[in-house]
């Protein structure tokens, strides 16, 4: 075999650039596994010294059906890799994965991927490659019993692909075209409005607590008695809760009414919003 075809061979099996892979034959003498042990080792250390640097680009990647449905964030460093090919099918077969493991990133990283090779492995080789900082982020699986997903994408990639997605699961028996808008629109509100919880009292003590700071600050040099400052900041905290709340947000399409408020108006028996999950990139 001609020192071209091992170089093709190997760049073929590694996934690595034509000069690094002329050079670890080079330093094996020819030898093909031995040049890509040199790379696989070349290709952590190359990852590690990119780990320290700042990754706030990439994608949440989408997949599943109605029944049970998964995001995961990918990060990366500029939105050029963002775009790049070899990046986009990474991440495709890698949602995949995430779907079929249910958002366990333990079990994820450790998953074969088509190569052979673990997504541990190949991420590696992909840093390597592309030469920025890529992680694996936030990720979420929506499965409920009796209920169907829906699913809206912003700034769109490539098919599944895009810059923000919101999945929201919604108990209903039944199916009709009444249910496929109110669970399109209400995919689209989640990702306008971006709730933090599905009803007030579900906002994490922490947040609410930091919100109360907040307006006590705010109110420290008002100059206005004490019991007049305790009365507004509780209605700030309630305005704070309700906005935030999915449940108790103006409906964007009509603002007049909440979004409990559409439920409601739908009339179906036992039509409920389960849970939802929404992620952006850089947010």
């Amino acid at each position: 075999m001609s020192d071209i075809e091992k170089v093709k061979q190997l760049r073929k099996s590694t996934g690595a650039g034509f000069k690094d892979c002329n050079l670890a034959l080079k330093e094996s003498n020819g030898n093909l596994d031995k040049a890509a042990e040199i790379l696989r080792v070349k290709g952590i250390a190359k990852a590690s010294k990119k780990m320290s640097r700042s990754a706030t680009e990439g994608v949440v990647v989408v997949s599943g059906d109605n029944i049970k449905m998964s995001l995961i964030e990918i990060n990366c460093e500029t939105d050029f890799v963002a775009k790049n090919d070899d990046f986009i099918k990474f991440v495709q077969e890698l949602s995949e994965l995430n779907n079929q493991h249910a958002s366990n990133l333990e079990e994820l990283k450790k998953a074969v991927m088509n190569n052979n090779k673990t997504v541990d492995e190949n991420l590696v080789a992909l840093i390597s490659k592309i030469g920025e900082k890529i992680t694996i982020g936030r990720a979420k699986t929506l499965q409920n019993n009796n209920a169907r997903n829906f699913v809206y994408q912003h700034s769109v990639i490539k098919d599944n692909v895009s810059k923000l997605v919101v999945i929201v699961s919604i108990s209903t028996e039944e199916k009709s075209e009444k249910i496929d808008l109110f669970g399109k629109q209400l995919s689209m509100h989640i990702a306008a409005s971006n709730p933090i919880a599905l009803n007030p009292n579900e906002i994490e003590q922490e947040l609410i607590e930091k919100e109360v700071n907040l307006i006590a600050e705010e109110l420290k040099n008002s100059g206005k008695p004490e019991e007049i400052a305790k009365k507004i900041s509780l209605g700030k905290i309630n305005k704070f809760k309700d906005e935030n709340s999915l449940m108790t947000q103006d409906w964007v399409m009509d603002p007049k009414m909440k979004v409990k408020d559409v439920l409601k108006s739908i009339e179906i028996n036992n039509l409920k919003i389960n849970e939802f999950v929404r992620v952006k990139i850089a947010e």
